[in-house]
């Protein structure tokens, strides 16, 4: 499947319906890191600035994380547009078309895409899917990434920060500045073997200014008590009460799947940080 006009879909406080420009409210954070992505972040910025969907959508696919798990979770509900916005609702925050791709299924496309990097430590992805590991961008970062094997290796840091930013987390604004929030949000914690969220904490991120945003807003928008969610420093989307209700419930799923195993998980290629 390719990237193509994105269809409408409804739901409570989005900030795009369009789907590409959905998707690029979360792809852009780690872009303009140079984790993922095309090679110059500008190109996607500019293009979501100026709600330029198709060059989103044009350069969607060289997210080699995220889009892989677009195309899954469109072709297992007959959606035909990976870039559709329940499908970028789906992977980044968390919606029922997950709940439609069979752990076999799951298991067997970890398996076509991530054996050869992932080595030995491959039956512990299939174990994921089984355990009850569902396609969400969480999965990837808690499963598929290498910082959760890092982590019970020993190695806490930098791992279990870039576990916290690389997944995709709420947070409730307290206040709000020119281009910046303060948020609280409850971060990753390790005990033992198994990740979990701690207790709250301040911190600092980044919102868009201008007249069109990756967000959808005037950074001077948003307001003490928004929810909010987080990529990396950045603020992506004011959350509804139910979008908010769904990441929650998604992240916890994909955490009891991983603290399953207690064994280290699979060390496998950069592009696997997937966006």
């Amino acid at each position: 499947m390719t990237p193509g006009a994105a269809t409408a879909a409804a739901g409570a406080g989005a900030a795009y319906a369009s789907g590409p420009l959905h998707f690029a409210c979360y792809a852009y954070p780690p872009n303009s890191l140079g984790y993922c992505g095309p090679a110059d972040p500008e190109e996607m910025r500019g293009a979501v600035t100026s709600r330029d969907a198709a060059t989103v959508a044009r350069l969607a696919g060289e997210f080699s994380g995220a889009w892989p798990y677009l195309q899954l979770i469109a072709g297992c509900n007959g959606i035909q547009d990976p870039l559709d916005r329940r499908v970028t609702q789906a992977y980044w925050l968390g919606n029922s078309l997950l709940e439609r791709i069979p752990p076999r299924v799951l298991a067997t496309w970890l398996h076509e895409r991530f054996a050869g990097l992932a080595a030995g430590d491959f039956p512990l992805l299939a174990e994921t899917a089984f355990a009850g590991g569902l396609a969400h961008h969480n999965f990837h970062v808690f499963a598929v990434s290498p910082w959760i094997g890092m982590l019970r290796s020993g190695k806490a840091q930098p791992a279990l920060s870039m576990l916290d930013r690389c997944r995709i987390r709420w947070g409730r604004i307290e206040t709000a500045g020119s281009g910046a929030v303060t948020v609280r949000t409850r971060p990753l914690c390790l005990t033992g073997s198994k990740i979990h969220l701690g207790r709250d904490r301040l911190e600092t991120a980044r919102c868009h200014q201008g007249d069109a945003d990756a967000a959808g807003w005037h950074a001077a928008a948003l307001a003490p008590g928004d929810w909010v969610s987080l990529h990396w420093d950045w603020v992506c989307e004011r959350l509804s009460p139910h979008a908010l209700r769904r990441l929650r419930a998604y992240t916890a799923r994909n955490l009891e799947a991983v603290n399953k195993s207690i064994a280290p998980g699979p060390a496998v290629a950069a592009d696997a940080r997937g966006g």
